[in-house]
């Protein structure tokens, strides 16, 4: 249920609770009624939730991307990051259509926190390659009005490192070999993720 670690760790019982939460948000934009929300409001009275965190949210049905929305920066509680990327994720993601009811039981919710993102040093494409973690690492690329972030999940999907980089500088609008010439705007972070049961 987890991987890589931020400063501070969940609890699996915590991770569960994040993603009640964003499936009652999602539920409650769709007009569908849930049992007990207050008792998951109770619970939310952590400390941990209310914590300055980047989060991520992330939908999928059938094994397959239906939406995700995140803010890499801790600049909102935990909790409150959730509920924002839950909704973007599934109405507001420009990839996808917004979700509907008939997909709301069979969509996959996943929960990821973010360590926050530092700066990776290095010397031209052979060194980032070299300095890159994969299935630890997330990743951050920026060239000036250009950017992009891929999760460490996605080296499930990519776990060839030049591979990695040459979608991930598509996904920026960016030259596929852009990652070569050394003088991208590169930050790692970790991620600590729960994901729901199929």
């Amino acid at each position: 249920m987890m991987n890589a670690q931020p400063e501070q760790l969940f609890s699996d019982e915590k991770g569960i609770v994040l993603l009640e939460l964003a499936r009652e948000t999602i539920a409650a934009r769709l007009g569908i009624l849930r049992e007990n929300p207050d008792q998951l409001e109770s619970r939310l009275t952590d400390t941990d939730f209310q914590s300055p965190r980047g989060t991520f949210v992330t939908l999928k049905i059938n094994d397959r991307l239906r939406g995700c929305i995140g803010n890499l920066n801790p600049d909102k509680p935990v909790a409150e990051g959730i509920r924002a990327n839950a909704i973007n994720a599934a109405f507001h993601d420009p990839r996808f259509a917004p979700l509907t009811r008939e997909e709301f039981d069979r969509v996959r919710i996943e929960v990821s926190l973010l360590s926050e993102p530092v700066p990776l040093e290095y010397n031209g494409g052979d060194d980032l390659l070299a300095k890159l973690v994969p299935n630890v690492d997330g990743l951050i690329i920026r060239k000036g009005a250009y950017g992009a972030t891929f999760l460490p999940q996605v080296w499930e999907q990519l776990p060839d490192k030049k591979q990695f980089l040459r979608h991930l500088c598509m996904k920026a609008g960016l030259s596929a070999d852009e990652w070569q010439k050394g003088d991208l705007h590169v930050l790692t972070y970790r991620v600590q993720y729960f994901e729901e049961g199929h």
